[in-house]
């Protein structure tokens, strides 16, 4: 049975990580390891991690200290875990089952190196957008997969490398961009919203993040070589704009 490596970025987060370990330790999936990168936190999120390993039926590392922001953080992450099957995570599980499933659909597909599906965007009030990309289609559709709901082989980060903390907003982005622009790559796909995403992060919080991360989304296309970045960059932010209009 492979291995799956959840690897969470922490810092003064602990009005969310409860919920997000809770989430994780109701998974079905029998072999899983949490890997938990602090940033050096002081608000009792220290407190939650120990409570965690202590009482967790997974695996569980963690570290605390300071990095240069999450990306670099998620590159510390990583260096913990020793599992078959990557997946950067700091959400919500929506189903039991949603690990078993992800491994189901990537053993059902061994030609791909990967798989994804859908999610939401919500806070505990509203639904704000649902992320439903489909199957794999060309970068140049626009089409890019949810990063929360990748479940990568550890193989991929071993032969394209980690996430750039140059980018301050935009490094998964890049770092998808680096992996998918080589079209033998595929993904599997499960068509079910498997992951709630807590709204207000660093790309979403505001307008603003919005505009930052697509100028960081044209230069990551940019510096992987790939053609008719302008034009990427209209139908991504249409295919953005439809999900919030279909969640209306």
């Amino acid at each position: 049975m492979k291995t799956v490596s959840l690897i969470l970025t922490t810092y003064n987060s602990s009005a969310l990580l409860a919920r997000t370990l809770e989430g994780i330790e109701r998974q079905d999936y029998p072999q899983i390891e949490v890997n938990i990168k602090d940033g050096g936190s002081t608000d009792g999120t220290l407190k939650i991690i120990k409570e965690y390993k202590s009482a967790s039926h997974n695996t569980v590392n963690w570290t605390s200290s300071s990095d240069n922001g999450i990306y670099d953080a998620m590159n510390q992450g990583y260096q913990l875990c020793t599992g078959d099957i990557i997946v950067f995570f700091n959400d919500l599980f929506l189903q039991k089952d949603a690990i078993s499933k992800m491994v189901n659909c990537l053993n059902a597909n061994p030609e791909c190196i990967g798989a994804h599906a859908d999610l939401v965007y919500a806070t505990d009030e509203k639904v704000v957008r649902y992320w439903k990309m489909g199957p794999q289609k060309s970068l140049h559709l626009g089409w890019m997969p949810g990063h929360p709901t990748l479940f990568l082989k550890r193989e991929i980060y071993e032969k394209y490398g980690l996430y750039n903390p140059e980018y301050r907003i935009a490094a998964d982005y890049e770092f998808m961009v680096r992996f998918l622009k080589d079209k033998e790559n595929r993904l599997a796909y499960l068509p079910e919203t498997i992951i709630r995403m807590y709204y207000g992060g660093a790309s979403t919080s505001s307008t603003g993040s919005y505009l930052l991360s697509l100028k960081e989304g044209h230069k990551a296309l940019k510096d992987n070589g790939v053609k008719g970045a302008a034009l990427i960059d209209v139908l991504r932010t249409c295919r953005v704009l439809w999900q919030f209009v279909k969640t209306k």
